[in-house]
C-alpha cells in the first residue's frame, strides 16, 4: 500500500491510499456444511469475494477472500457475508443438519 498526497493544514487534506485491501475468513468443519455455506453466499456480491473449499487433515475449510479498494468496503462486504453465514448456520443447526 502506498500513500500519496500531502497533509495540507489549511484544507485538511489527508493522504490518499493507493492499492487494495484484502481480508480472509477461514471456517473449518464438514465438507457438506462448507458446500451449503458457500452456496448460500455465491449469489450475493460475487464480484467482491472469492470462495473455495479446501480439504485439510480430514476436515474441510471454507476460505473466503474479500478484496476491495477500501477498508470500509472490506468491512461492509465481510459484515454481509458473516451475517449470511451465521443465519444459514443457525438454520442448519435448528434443522439438525450436519
Amino acid at each position: 500500500m502506498h500513500c500519496i498526497g500531502d497533509w495540507n493544514e489549511k484544507d485538511a487534506v489527508f493522504p490518499a491510499i493507493m492499492g487494495g485491501v484484502e481480508a480472509e475468513l477461514v471456517w473449518a468443519g464438514s465438507r457438506e456444511r462448507a458446500e451449503l455455506l458457500l452456496a448460500s453466499i455465491k449469489p450475493d456480491d460475487p464480484g467482491f469475494f472469492q470462495g473455495e473449499i479446501v480439504d485439510v487433515d480430514g476436515a474441510s475449510e471454507l476460505r473466503i477472500v474479500v478484496s476491495t479498494e477500501s477498508l470500509s468496503g472490506v468491512r461492509s462486504t465481510m459484515d454481509d457475508i458473516l451475517a449470511c453465514l451465521s443465519a444459514v448456520e443457525s438454520s442448519l443447526d435448528a434443522l439438525g443438519e450436519e
